[in-house]
């Protein structure tokens, strides 16, 4: 730090210049993010929110109970009535709250001290952090010959030190949904916690379900599944940072609460202690202003330019990994390495992701991917091919 004080306008200079470093999502060329840029109306809410903290949410009652509305408006689309939860910084931190509940749920009530957690191969990274930040051992299933979770494989692996089966609604790498009924009738017979990750797919499967696509059922109408992650700052067009995790019972909250007692609750469930409300603010104004109209309307967009980039890439002859059930499309050219094609692709203005399982290309057709963006895309790649 400087020793005097800096002008104001040399200041916002020198964050212009670097922030002209970064992407913008409004250039379209942010192929591989599952996050896009936030509403106008989500950010000017936003920032009248920003000094609110819910960490200590006496302080601030009105936030409060917009979090718990935003909480019971989400588990309303997730099929359950009286939900619990909370608005966090994203999808990792659901996750680890998750399995924290899971755990703590199963050493009170199964006296399991060295648990493990089973997890399908694609499974998210958090659920890595999660494991090593709780002592917990990670089990994987492995996957299908479409890219989902093996059932079999899950019953095979499933032992009286599991304290939490997991399971995707909206892969990360492909978008794909994980034959959830099954696992949540396998979860529920062995009397084993289930979560489920939602994390991109929770803000666009239910509006998907009721526009008439087939899609299956993800959610709390399963009597197996405990928790679900969604995250508002992905399909929701909230802010970030802007996770949601919903549980089905109070109980899971209360066993993974910690004494506060200098604070005006005097108890605290969520990792962190300092929690910014403004996130909350955002996503209820966000959901009131879309409705569920409005998000389908978005989600069967996003939809209409994934068929239109899948079509147009079968058209030329590229290989694509599987045929999408949300809103990603993974690719591979038939003859030019992964590598090297993300490589062409970068040198051509495209911020690609390489997905692991199986190697491809991965594109989400987030918001700020237009159709002409598509158009100029698909041409580029008929150049590369």
């Amino acid at each position: 730090m400087q020793d005097k004080p800096v002008d104001k306008k040399e200041i916002l200079e020198e964050l212009s210049k670097l922030h002209d470093l970064d992407h913008r999502y409004s250039d379209g060329r942010i192929l591989g993010s599952m996050c896009t840029e936030a509403h106008p109306f989500a950010k000017e809410v936003y920032c009248k929110f920003l000094d609110t903290n819910l960490g200590d949410p006496g302080l601030f009652k009105g936030t409060k109970n917009i979090e718990n509305e935003v909480i019971k408006s989400i588990g309303g689309l997730l099929s359950l009535d009286d939900a619990c939860g909370n608005i966090v910084t994203g999808g990792t931190e659901a996750n680890i709250m998750a399995i924290r509940a899971a755990r703590n749920h199963a050493r009170k009530y199964k006296g399991i001290v060295d648990g493990e957690i089973i997890i399908p191969e694609s499974a998210h990274f958090s659920f890595k952090k999660a494991a090593d930040m709780l002592n917990l051992k990670i089990v994987e299933a492995g996957l299908d010959e479409n890219y989902r979770i093996d059932v079999d494989a899950l019953k095979d692996v499933i032992s009286d030190k599991t304290v939490a089966i997991v399971a995707i609604a909206g892969t990360t790498e492909l978008g794909l949904i994980d034959p959830i009924e099954e696992v949540s009738k396998i979860a529920f017979e062995n009397n084993i916690y289930f979560h489920v990750d939602a994390a991109f797919g929770g803000f666009s499967i239910p509006f998907l379900r009721e526009m008439g696509y087939d899609l299956p059922v993800f959610d709390f109408s399963l009597p197996g599944v405990c928790s679900i992650t969604v995250d508002p700052h992905k399909m929701g067009l909230a802010p970030i940072p802007a996770g949601g995790i919903i549980f089905r019972k109070k109980e899971y909250l209360e066993v993974m609460a910690v004494d506060s007692p200098y604070l005006t609750v005097k108890t605290q469930s969520t990792i962190v202690g300092t929690r910014l409300g403004a996130s909350s603010a955002a996503t209820y104004a966000i959901m009131k202003y879309f409705g569920k109209e409005g998000y389908g309307k978005l989600a069967n967009e996003m939809m209409e330019n994934t068929e239109f980039l899948y079509n147009g890439l079968l058209e030329m002859g590229y290989d694509v990994v599987c045929k999408p059930e949300l809103n990603i499309v993974a690719f591979n050219h038939p003859e030019i390495e992964t590598n090297l094609l993300a490589e062409k692709l970068e040198d051509l203005g495209w911020k690609v992701s390489v997905a692991k399982c199986p190697k491809s290309i991965r594109v989400v057709l987030m918001n700020h991917i237009k159709r002409a963006h598509l158009k100029e895309l698909l041409e580029d790649l008929k150049e590369i091919y």
